[in-house]
């Protein structure tokens, strides 16, 4: 190796030999580079991407938390199994279509009536929560085999200080036990409807429904959003379509729901 003196700086300057390799100097500001990883280095990024990935998939199929386990639906036995001896004697016609959840269903009497040609089933038990429905689909939807299944329910559970992160869990549950059992009925969820009597929980039924309407979105399930149907130009609930206990509707509210409702039961 022959070593010289550089003529610009007066520095010794060595040349190196064919057989060494001269480092690039890096871009200034930039980090120095990594040597070449060995064979354990890129196993274990490798394992550590797959986890990664596991997580990812594992938090996406997580469902939402629910009441079902600490809910108790043991109040509503003798509705449901009036309904079930009813069904002894009157049962329902095939591929019907099956209405379930609250007293906005049960006090839907005239149902059949306003869906003439279609075979509608009323399954609502009044001031039961979305959990109720969930805890007794075995007994009053999935048994039926209808082609079509309409949910309402969540405002009583919200008005009995569930959260609308738990109300929807709820949804999803049942929702889940339905596609289970009846994986090609449709299913279609009334929103949570607005009332004067409990407008003061306004923001939190507005967080199930959108809570509820993105799951929908996601899954095939027809949302029906009556809440702003239900509300005058000045953005409260119309106070005429409601009885005096100004929760429930009357004949003017339902027609709401009717317009609402049909082209979802084609």
């Amino acid at each position: 190796m022959q070593n010289t003196l550089d003529p610009m700086i007066g520095r010794e300057h060595r040349h190196p030999s064919r057989h060494e390799r001269i480092p690039l100097d890096p871009t200034p500001g930039a980090p120095a580079r990594p040597a070449n990883p060995g064979p354990w280095h890129r196993s274990a990024a490798m394992m550590l991407g797959v986890t990664l990935a596991l997580l990812l998939v594992a938090g996406c199929k997580t469902a939402p938390p629910n009441s079902l386990a600490t809910h108790n639906s043991s109040r509503w036995e003798k509705d449901i199994a009036a309904f079930e001896a009813g069904d002894k004697t009157n049962p329902p016609p095939r591929d019907c279509i099956v209405f379930v959840g609250s007293s906005s269903i049960k006090r839907w009497t005239n149902l059949a009536a306003d869906f003439p040609g279609f075979p509608v089933v009323n399954r609502g038990f009044g001031g039961s929560q979305l959990a109720d429905s969930a805890n007794f689909a075995k007994r009053i939807v999935t048994p039926y085999r209808p082609r079509r299944v309409v949910i309402y329910a969540g405002g009583n559970d919200i008005n009995a200080g569930k959260s609308p992160e738990v109300v929807y869990g709820d949804f999803v549950a049942l929702a889940t036990k339905i596609h289970a059992a009846l994986p090609r009925a449709r299913i279609a969820f009334i929103s949570s409807a607005p009332s004067p009597s409990r407008w003061k929980q306004i923001e939190k039924i507005r967080r199930f429904n959108a809570l509820t309407e993105a799951y929908c979105r996601r899954h095939g399930i027809d949302f029906i959003n009556v809440a702003p149907l239900m509300l005058g130009p000045d953005g409260e609930p119309k106070p005429d379509i409601f009885v005096a206990d100004r929760l429930h509707m009357n004949e003017k509210g339902y027609a709401i729901w009717i317009k609402a409702v049909t082209p979802y039961l084609k």
